[in-house]
C-alpha cells in the first residue's frame, strides 16, 4: 500500500499509480506513513491529486488508517471492521483494494465484489468506487441492484466487462441464475466485501449470502465492515472467512458509538401530538438555520409516506424515499438532497445504513426505532467527518422502554415545545387533507410494525388501543378495516377491536 505525502524540499518526485510527479510530495508505503506519523492522514498530507473529488479521504480516514496500518492487504488476511458512522469504511476497503486490483492481469473476469444491504449505498458506493479510478482508467465498475431493468444490466456487463463489481444480494443472485457467463466472470473475485453487514443480516439476505459465497473462489479475501458487530454478524463472519480472520476495531474501549458531536436528545410525546411538535420543531429549525438540510425517519415505508404528505400540506420543502418508491424516483431524490441544501428528506430506512449524505444538520427519528442499532445508524446521518449534528428522538409515552437500550449514549431529555392551538389547527387541516387511501395503508403498516415488537405486542388488547389512537391521531373515527389474509399473516386473526375486510 503506497500513498504520496508531503516533503519538506520542493524537489519534484517519481511518478506513482495514482498520480504525476509533483513537487514537493513524496511516494512511501501506507503502513510506514501511519506507524511513523499516524495524525498526517487527517493533516491534509495526501496529495490533493490523488483524488479530487473524494474529500471522504481527506476529512476523517479512520477506518481506512487503522485497516492499512493493520498490514491486512499485503499479507491478504480476511478481515471483520467496527467503526463509527462517516469515518471513511468506504474508502477503508476500496482504496487498498484498488491497488491490489491494479497488479493483476486485465481480464474480464469480476475481481473485487461489493454487497450491500441497499440500493442507494450500492449506488454510493460505485460512486465513489469510479472516482478513486481517475489513475486507473484500465479498470471498470458497474452497479447491479433491484428496481432496475436486468436485460439492460446484462447489456451494459455483456458491452464493459468491469473489474469491480457492487450489489444488492437479490439482483445479484438474478444474475448468477440468469445472465450467461456471469457464474463463469465470478469465479474470478479476489476480494470479497460485506458492506454494512449487520443490515444486510437483518434484511433477510443471509440465505442469499451464503449461495453467492458458494460460487465464487474459496482462495480469496473477505472484509467485513460494519458500525455495529451483533451476534448475527459474527455467525456469518464463520461462514464468509477464515477461522484466522483478524478483528479490527476502531471504536476505543469506552468510546460511545455515536459521535460526541451530535447533540442527541428526546421528547416524550402523546401520539396525537406528535404531527404538531414534529411540524414546531422543522419549523424552528428550518427558520434558524438558513442552511438547514433534515432527515426524519419513520418507522414504515407506508408510514414515511404519510408523514410527508402531511408535511407537504403543511408548505415545507419536503423530498420522499422509501421501499415502495420506484428506483428512479428513489436515486433522483437521494442524488438531489446529497446535492442540495434547505431540504427535509422524510425516509424509511433506505437512508439509515451507509449512506452519505454531507452536512446533515438534524435527524428526526419519529417512534420506535426497530432497536438500538437502528437508533444509532440513523444518527449517524449527521455529525459526519468531524461536523456538529442534532438527533432527536419523538416517543409515545408507551414507548418509553427503548430508552433503557441507550442509557449509556448522551441521550438527554428534552421539554417538548407548547404548540399554539392555531397551529395544531392547521396541522390538523393538513392531516384532514390526505388521502384516505394513504391513512389505510399506514394503519395496516403501523400495526404490523408493532405487532413485531415483542414488548408491545405481547398484551393484543392494548396493541388494539394504541393502533386506534394512531389512528385518530391521522382524524379518523374509526379505524380502518384490514384484509383478513392481512390480518392472519400478522397472527392478529379475531382479535377484537380490529375490523376486517
Amino acid at each position: 500500500m503506497a500513498f504520496l505525502i508531503r516533503t519538506r524540499d520542493s524537489a519534484p518526485l517519481a511518478p506513482t499509480p495514482f498520480a504525476p510527479p509533483v513537487p514537493g510530495w513524496a511516494f512511501l508505503r501506507a503502513d510506514f506513513l501511519l506507524r511513523a506519523a499516524p495524525l498526517r492522514f487527517s493533516s491534509g498530507l495526501l496529495h490533493p491529486a490523488m483524488f479530487p473529488c473524494s474529500p471522504s479521504l481527506t476529512a476523517r480516514p479512520g477506518v481506512l488508517m487503522a485497516c492499512v496500518d493493520s498490514n491486512f492487504y499485503d499479507i491478504g488476511k480476511d478481515v471483520l471492521a467496527k467503526a463509527k458512522t462517516g469515518t471513511g469504511k468506504t474508502v477503508g476497503f476500496l482504496l487498498p483494494a484498488i491497488e491490489v486490483l491494479s497488479a493483476l492481469p486485465r481480464t474480464t473476469s469480476i475481481n473485487l465484489l461489493v454487497m450491500c444491504p441497499t440500493r442507494e449505498l450500492a449506488n454510493q458506493v460505485a460512486a465513489e468506487a469510479k472516482k478513486l479510478l481517475k489513475y486507473h482508467r484500465s479498470l471498470g465498475v458497474q452497479v447491479v441492484i433491484g428496481g432496475t431493468k436486468l436485460p439492460q444490466e446484462q447489456r451494459s456487463m455483456q458491452a464493459n466487462p468491469c473489474q469491480i463489481l457492487v450489489a444488492t444480494p437479490g439482483r445479484l443472485k438474478d444474475h448468477l441464475e440468469n445472465t450467461p457467463g456471469f457464474s463463469t466472470r465470478i469465479k474470478g473475485v479476489k476480494v470479497l466485501v460485506l458492506d454494512e453487514a449487520d443490515r444486510l443480516l437483518d434484511m433477510g439476505f443471509r440465505r442469499d449470502i451464503e449461495k453467492i459465497i458458494a460460487f465464487i473462489p474459496k482462495e480469496r479475501q473477505t472484509l467485513l465492515f460494519s458500525a455495529t458487530v451483533p451476534e448475527e454478524v459474527r455467525q456469518i463472519s464463520h461462514v464468509a472467512m477464515r477461522k484466522n480472520y483478524e478483528f479490527i476495531n476502531t471504536v476505543q474501549e469506552g468510546d460511545e458509538e455515536t459521535h460526541s458531536q451530535v447533540n442527541q436528545t428526546y421528547m416524550i410525546v402523546p401520539l396525537d401530538m406528535h404531527f404538531s411538535i414534529l411540524y414546531n420543531v422543522l419549523k424552528k429549525h428550518v427558520m434558524e438555520d438558513a442552511e438547514y438540510k433534515v432527515i426524519v425517519f419513520c418507522t414504515t415505508a407506508m408510514v414515511t409516506k404519510l408523514v410527508a404528505e402531511v408535511l407537504s400540506q403543511l408548505k415545507l420543502n419536503i423530498r420522499e424515499i422509501h421501499s415502495r418508491k420506484s428506483q428512479s424516483a428513489r436515486t433522483k431524490v437521494s442524488d438531489e438532497f446529497r446535492k442540495s441544501k434547505g431540504l427535509i428528506l422524510v425516509s424509511s430506512d433506505v437512508s439509515a445504513r451507509g449512506v452519505d449524505y454531507p452536512d446533515v444538520t438534524l435527524v428526526i427519528q419519529v417512534g420506535l426505532p426497530a432497536d438500538r442499532e437502528q437508533y444509532i445508524h440513523r444518527l449517524g446521518r449527521t455529525g459526519r467527518k468531524g461536523k456538529e449534528g442534532q438527533g432527536i428522538l419523538l416517543l409515545a409515552p408507551w414507548e418509553m422502554h427503548f430508552l433503557s437500550t441507550v442509557n449509556d449514549l448522551s441521550l438527554s431529555e428534552a421539554a417538548a415545545p407548547s404548540v399554539d392551538s392555531s397551529i395544531q389547527a392547521v396541522v390538523k387541516d393538513a392531516v384532514r387533507r390526505v388521502e384516505m387511501k394513504s391513512k389505510e395503508s399506514a394503519y395496516q403498516a403501523w400495526l404490523g410494525y408493532y405487532n413485531s415488537n415483542k414488548t408491545i405486542s405481547r398484551d393484543k388488547a392494548r396493541l388494539v388501543r394504541l393502533a386506534e389512537e394512531f389512528s385518530q391521531s391521522m382524524g379518523l373515527a374509526v379505524p380502518p378495516a384490514i384484509p383478513k389474509l392481512i390480518l392472519r399473516k400478522m397472527g392478529l386473526s379475531n382479535v377484537p377491536g380490529l375490523r376486517s375486510a
